[in-house]
């Protein structure tokens, strides 16, 4: 196995899921956009800025993802062929504290969404039905992604735990 190909590939997913998000944020958008354009009842209209906001949001997350781990491709390459052991130990630990951090990822988003879901029953206003609605769009599609993105880590993790050089 080497631990540089290794390494890249993971960064690459972690780019491709930045795509994702970026693609779904335009999608978002669009929709926003669409309900603008086309949007003639009240629910309709209070769509616009939710979504518009929750599009930009994810946006930012999309571009946070990919300026974090494009870089990390090069210099991969050349930490990697340079100090494979250190290199090994710390991405050992880097993915041991996503770990940590995805843990509190999924604790926090649930508590999002059911925070959400009783404030469509107390906030029965279309702009808070349209808002709760996008918080909780956005709360799933960011599970999802983060799922995909704990599956890769662990797996990663692993791989680097039983890598002998």
């Amino acid at each position: 196995m080497d631990i540089v190909k290794l390494s890249t590939d993971w960064a690459r997913a972690e780019v491709f899921s930045a795509r994702i998000v970026w693609l779904f944020s335009a999608i978002t958008i669009m929709a926003a956009i669409g309900f603008w354009f086309w949007g003639r009842t009240v629910t309709a209209r209070a769509f616009i800025w939710p979504m518009l906001v929750a599009g930009i949001f994810m946006a930012a997350i999309g571009a946070g993802l990919y300026f974090a781990n494009n870089p990390r491709i090069a210099r991969f390459e050349s930490e990697g062929h340079r100090n494979p052991e250190a290199f090994i130990q710390g991405e050992i630990l880097r993915t041991a504290e996503s770990k940590k951090e995805l843990a509190l990822v999924f604790k926090i988003l649930p508590a999002i969404i059911i925070f959400a879901a009783a404030a469509i029953l107390l906030l029965p206003s279309p702009l808070w039905r349209a808002i709760t609605v996008t918080v909780i769009m956005t709360a799933i599609f960011l599970m999802i992604v983060d799922s995909n993105t704990e599956a890769r880590n662990n797996i990663y993790n692993s791989e680097l735990s039983s890598f002998k050089p």
